[in-house]
């Protein structure tokens, strides 16, 4: 049987992210910031490491360095000096002679080797060495791990907690990125109560701004949320237009449908220009995206499952180019279900899942119950994506289904 939904005309998933990513034009604006606020940010350009990680040789043990030359007659070393992390040791350190050293502290120019303190017997400055030890043991080499001038990080790459770390053990504190993107939010429709109010009969709390403000926060843009606009299409045009003028992006929940009321699509139309609108995908079929005068638009579903799911596999990727974030491809696997799978032909289905290993160490997917598109713990409880190609039927138990791992937008 045909999914009931899959009527003609309705653009395929992949074609619809293709369609929206080559429509976007990424910005160009660029600011320099310092490093303590670069979490997060994307850069604009490369930035190369303008000293060597690490700056000198230094050892990877307590220990003792020394020439390994001085043990190729003899296995006890005379004890001349000390190096230690930050205090090095300047003096010079000849044949049949060794330091004491530890880990982390610059080797000395005489020296090439180190062996660790458990391998030798100290009697006051004469070491014992008992084992043979291999040049260039226990040496960490001068930009072993980076090269002065060395390409660290390229342009698009959103700069994590660990590339923070990075940048300041290169002493760097200034960098150029890409400027935070602002993304206004419309919430439509009369149904909708703002939390605090108290509801009426038919009403229900809004909460798809609630999530997809979280989302974005994730992905580090500045969010203008203009609340709920009720079903008038007066007041819809003129928060789409308030919106068009602050915003990069625009991403609208509600009004997309078929509905009387569903006034989102004829302004859209109105004031802009509709590149698609309806998706071979479930949830969220009533998907838009388009063009305002300043900005780009998502009109995303009403529903909040799928608001949320067209939001993280469309709105997002499109949201990411727009920043210039050259993100690595999502994370899909290879699991066998649990059990039975209900689809029919006709669209591509994002099902909600757990991920899990059995006891022989397979991956394993369970279906997180009701598929309804009003139903949130489906996520909430959730950790990935089943997907079903378009033209996949019923799914039974233990068969192989593609697993895609939700992104971040989610934690």
């Amino acid at each position: 049987m045909v999914d009931c939904c899959s009527a003609p005309g309705l653009m395929p998933f992949e074609q619809a992210l293709d369609t929206m990513l080559a429509a976007i034009k990424p910005i160009t604006d660029v600011e320099n910031i310092t490093l303590t606020d670069a979490l997060g940010r994307v850069l604009s350009s490369n930035i190369s490491s303008p000293i060597n990680v690490p700056p000198h040789n230094n050892s990877a043990m307590d220990g003792y360095a020394f020439a390994h030359k001085s043990l190729l007659h003899e296995q006890c070393l005379k004890l001349v000096g000390r190096s230690m992390a930050g205090q090095p040791f300047e003096g010079k350190c000849g044949t049949g002679e060794c330091i004491r050293i530890m880990t982390g502290a610059k080797i000395p120019v005489d020296c090439d080797t180190v062996e660790m303190q458990e391998n030798c017997q100290a009697d006051a400055e004469n070491i014992l060495f008992l084992a043979p030890r291999h040049i260039g043991d226990h040496v960490r080499l001068m930009g072993e791990d980076i090269d002065q001038g060395q390409v660290v990080f390229t342009k698009g790459r959103r700069l994590s907690a660990i590339d923070i770390g990075v940048l300041a053990s290169l002493g760097i504190n200034e960098l150029n990125v890409f400027r935070k993107i602002n993304v206004a939010l419309i919430a439509t429709g009369d149904e909708l109560k703002a939390l605090g109010q108290p509801l009426q009969s038919g009403d229900i709390f809004e909460s798809n701004s609630y999530a997809l403000a979280a989302m974005l926060k994730n992905l580090n843009v500045n969010v203008i949320n203009f609340g709920v606009i009720g079903d008038d299409e007066n007041a819809i045009r003129e928060a789409f237009m308030q919106a068009d003028a602050q915003a990069d992006a625009v991403i609208s929940s509600g009004g997309v449908s078929v509905g009387d009321a569903d006034y989102t699509k004829l302004v859209l139309e109105q004031i802009g220009e509709i590149a698609f609108w309806k998706i071979a995908m479930k949830p969220g079929k009533p998907f838009a995206f388009g063009t305002l005068p300043n900005s780009i638009f998502f009109g995303l579903p009403g529903n909040p499952v799928s608001a949320m799911v067209t939001a993280d596999l469309l709105a997002m990727p499109a949201l990411m180019k727009l920043q210039n974030y050259h993100a690595a491809p999502a994370i899909t696997l290879f699991a066998k279900t649990v059990t039975d799978l209900r689809k029919s032909p006709g669209r591509m289905d994002f099902q909600r899942g757990v991920l899990s290993y059995n006891q022989q160490g397979e991956l394993m997917v369970t279906s997180t119950g009701n598929q309804g598109s009003g139903i949130l713990t489906s996520i909430a409880s959730a950790n990935c994506y089943i997907v079903l190609p378009a033209d996949q039927g019923r799914v039974k138990a233990n068969e192989t289904v593609n697993i895609r791992l939700f992104e971040r937008f989610f934690s």
